[in-house]
């Protein structure tokens, strides 16, 4: 079925990374619908991380041989394969342009980063958590260092996403990163007649006075090109209004800067942004 959508980004090449889990599904599938949509080549990337240890036990140890460990990394590979073959042929029936990339080493996201280091795509799909997904994180590991370490727009998409733009909630605390947010919100709005929320969270460094400050700018900002804004300063933690306001107003995209205030530096997030992306329901747009 083709989406309903116009097309919300110039957009000329999608990475999206797959992993078989069905974290993955969604940004699959929205890669499909974008591509549709944009008229955008899709790279769908398959990163198979490799464990020595684990491929290849001490034989002295354990009693078993190398082949051993071979035939098994053998057979991952060929049911990575299997798993990109079966998308390719999805794309093709769509009439769309996919290639088809499986890259081994020991951590799948400097794979990622270097594919897309590669490929310069306009936009990196990721589901929310795959199979190297650790528990404590609220995003899985591997989607959380690709947000961290690329300097390119990231849209971590849910298993069960299905795209739209009616109604899009950005994210501001004034920020660099969430200034950014913003102007992609403003150009995605425009492009597709959007509804868009401003959420300004005062908590913290940004008291109730700062955060009606911060939206009366960016409110003018927004009337100068035309774009009808509604803005909200809740109270409370940034990450528990943000995610409370997409859920009462059944939003359909959230837009975010990558590092805001309160970003901690032993997190490859900002706190806030890991947490929207860990609770939300809907697709999260990441920009530096």
């Amino acid at each position: 079925m083709m989406p309903t959508f116009p097309c919300p980004f110039t957009l000329d090449k999608i990475l999206v990374c797959t992993d078989d889990s069905p974290a993955s599904q969604g940004a699959v599938n929205t890669a499909l619908d974008l591509a549709q949509v944009c008229g955008a080549r899709i790279f769908l990337l398959y990163a198979l991380e490799f464990y020595p240890y684990y491929e290849y036990p001490q034989p002295d140890a354990l009693g078993i041989t190398p082949t051993v460990g071979q035939d098994l990394f053998e057979l991952r590979e060929r049911t990575a394969r299997e798993h990109l073959d079966a998308w390719h042929q999805e794309a093709s029936q769509r009439g769309l342009k996919m290639r088809v990339c499986l890259q081994t080493g020991l951590q799948a996201y400097a794979e990622i980063l270097s594919a897309a280091e590669e490929i310069q795509p306009g936009l990196i799909i990721m589901g929310r958590r795959g199979k190297s997904g650790l528990e404590r994180l609220l995003v899985g590991s591997v989607t959380a260092r690709v947000i961290g370490h690329t300097p390119h727009k990231v849209l971590v998409a849910p298993r069960d996403t299905v795209l739209s733009f009616e109604r899009i909630l950005v994210a501001s605390d004034g920020s660099p990163a969430s200034q950014a947010a913003f102007q992609e919100a403003l150009a995605i709005s425009q492009k597709t007649a959007s509804r868009l929320i401003l959420v300004t969270a005062a908590h913290g460094e940004l008291d109730p006075k700062q955060a009606k400050a911060l939206v009366k700018e960016l409110a003018g900002e927004a009337k100068q090109q035309n774009v009808d804004l509604t803005t909200l300063t809740p109270g409370g933690r940034p990450e528990e209004a943000i995610t409370k306001v997409a859920t009462s107003k059944k939003i359909d995209l959230i837009i975010m800067g990558s590092h805001g205030h309160t970003g901690l530096k032993r997190l490859f997030l900002g706190s806030v942004t890991e947490r929207v992306i860990g609770q939300a329901t809907c697709p999260v747009l990441v920009l530096k």
